[in-house]
């Protein structure tokens, strides 16, 4: 795991050290995989801000799942100025485990449809 020695850059495990268990456990709660999807669905390489995500949860809690969400290897996360930006970390994951997050994405949209649920990804007015 890389070590933070700026209290704004965030630590953030190396390719070599991320782990299928962790993976899998960060996309097993429905707030992380809507996150997920979310960014899945953005464009390639996009940095979103954590409150672009409309999330149905509290801040300090949507704090934590994008914690686990980074720790684990799924996204990267930067400080710009003031705001915290996420992505998805893509081609790391498909260079581990091919075909694992399009896997996980395509059953997720698979149960949202059955489901009924409504795709609704970005904040209010941003169009995602």
């Amino acid at each position: 795991m890389t070590t933070a020695t700026n209290p704004r850059v965030l630590e953030h495990p190396a390719r070599e050290d991320i782990r299928l268990e962790a993976v899998l456990h960060a996309l097993s709660d429905a707030v992380r995989l809507r996150i997920v999807r979310c960014m899945a669905l953005a464009d390639t390489g996009a940095e979103l801000s954590c409150s672009y995500f409309e999330l149905p949860v509290t801040k300090s809690t949507s704090t934590h799942h994008f914690r686990v969400l980074r720790e684990s290897g799924v996204v990267q996360q930067i400080y710009r100025g003031t705001a915290k930006l996420n992505m998805l970390r893509r081609d790391d994951l498909e260079a581990l485990f091919p075909g694992l997050l399009d896997s996980v994405l395509t059953a997720a949209g698979a149960q949202a449809a059955r489901l009924g649920e409504t795709e609704r990804h970005g904040a209010p007015g941003s169009g995602v």
